[in-house]
């Protein structure tokens, strides 16, 4: 008996282990319906709990998209317009002038160098000192050259002594033509060795070829040259020429007995000169013409070899548009400004000619009145909203680039703008805005 009830206990467990995964859900089930129907009979509504938070979810995704869109577009409403600075395109006097780097070179310049092989005697020169056309500079031993000048003037004299007695010997028909002519040809070839050696002894001498200053020298007495040693330097300074270059295409605006004026670095100090000859060709490396120009040098400022800073003035433009440089936006093929037109910023493509360090000449694609858009031009697009900062009560303009075209721009001020955000509404959220 005992023996049947263990096999039942058996048999029991094992069907309950079975079951168990089954009809736990409904147990479950069962449970949440009685904690339900304990609430409803204890507020007397059933079924509000869940309404109120399904309602309450609504709610939630409702302000989270009102948020979204608010943060996004501001409900509906057009971005606010770019304030920038702007310049007001009016015709003015132009005065085109090009400018280039050029070099000082001395009106007459040498080097002072030897003709021939010898030991210089003596130096007659002082370093940097004047010297006048044909003085004596430098001498070099010419001893044997003179030696054989005396040998030949005696043979000369002796062979004009010869000549001298044929003439009277041929008169009397006493000698032969002949005997005649060959005197006369040795008298001759006496003279010519004298011009030889007179010319040999002039290449031992360094003359000044022309009034100048004299530079430093690079020899001493007793040192021994040859054709290619450096003496010194001779110029002349009174007068100076400065050769630059333009582009080819002002090639045909430059013309000879134009002003100019320059500067040379360290000084401050403009110089005039005037235009005296032009390259007849254009440079091929390059694409420029050289140009070359004459000034005064009469207080001896300027030095030969001086870097120049030249201005050519070409012509005057009475009724020029000049506008800021930094408007000027550079595009691949063109140059593009942006003006303000109905308050949306338009683009226009422009043709530029001269530019000074501040400002460019617009040949065509601007038209007085335009107002040309100066600030804020790498987030500027076409079409976009844009509005003119104007002078305000107790604003004053500002120096610098703006102030010199007449820009105004008003001083940095704090103001204070009420944020409409669902959110944080309830908190009164206020937004710093710096113009």
């Amino acid at each position: 008996m005992i023996k049947n009830l263990v096999w039942s206990l058996v048999i029991i467990a094992v069907v309950g282990g079975l079951a168990y995964p089954k009809l736990k859900p409904l147990w479950a089930g069962d449970s949440k319906t009685q904690t339900a129907t304990v609430e409803s009979k204890s507020s007397g509504k059933p079924g509000d709990s869940a309404k109120k938070d399904d309602a309450s979810i609504k709610k939630d995704d409702a302000s989270a998209k009102k948020d979204d869109k608010k943060s996004a577009g501001g409900g509906g409403k057009p971005a606010a317009p770019l304030k920038v600075s702007t310049f007001m395109v009016t015709p003015s006097l132009f005065s085109e002038t090009i400018t280039a780097t050029g070099t000082v070179l001395a009106d007459e310049g040498i080097e002072l160098q030897p003709e021939t092989n010898g030991k210089i005697v003596s130096i007659n020169f002082i370093e940097g000192a004047p010297v006048k056309q044909g003085d004596l500079l430098l001498k070099l031993n010419d001893s044997d050259l003179r030696a054989n000048l005396d040998r030949y003037n005696y043979s000369k004299k002796l062979a004009e002594v010869r000549f001298r007695r044929y003439s009277q010997l041929l008169n009397q028909k006493m000698v032969s033509q002949d005997d005649y002519d060959s005197v006369l040809s040795e008298m001759n070839v006496q003279q010519s060795y004298i011009d030889l050696y007179k010319a040999e002894i002039q290449k031992t001498e360094i003359r000044a070829p022309f009034n100048g200053v004299v530079g430093l020298r690079y020899v001493s007495v007793g040192a021994f040259v040859n054709g290619s040693t450096r003496i010194a330097t001779l110029q002349r300074l009174n007068e100076l020429k400065i050769d630059f270059a333009v582009p080819e295409k002002y090639s045909g605006r430059i013309k000879v007995g134009s002003q100019i004026t320059f500067t040379v670095a360290g000084g401050l100090q403009k110089y005039a000169g005037r235009i005296v000859a032009l390259d007849p060709r254009i440079d091929s490396g390059t694409r420029t013409l050289l140009v070359r120009a004459i000034c005064a040098n009469v207080d001896g400022r300027l030095l030969p070899g001086a870097f120049t800073n030249v201005s050519i003035s070409l012509d005057q433009i009475a009724n020029a548009f000049l506008v800021p440089a930094e408007a000027v936006v550079a595009g691949l093929d063109e140059k593009n400004v942006y003006v303000i037109k109905d308050g949306l910023a338009e683009r226009r493509p422009v043709e530029t000619g001269a530019r000074t360090a501040t400002q460019v000449h617009i040949v065509s694609g601007l038209q007085a009145g335009d107002q040309v858009i100066i600030s804020g031009l790498q987030q500027m697009r076409a079409k976009m909203p844009v509005e003119s900062l104007t002078d305000q009560a107790g604003s004053k303009k500002e120096k610098g680039v703006g102030a010199e075209h007449g820009v105004v721009k008003p001083q940095g001020s704090t103001t204070f703008k009420q944020v409409d955000h669902p959110s944080n509404a309830e908190f009164g959220l206020l937004a710093r805005v710096t113009l």
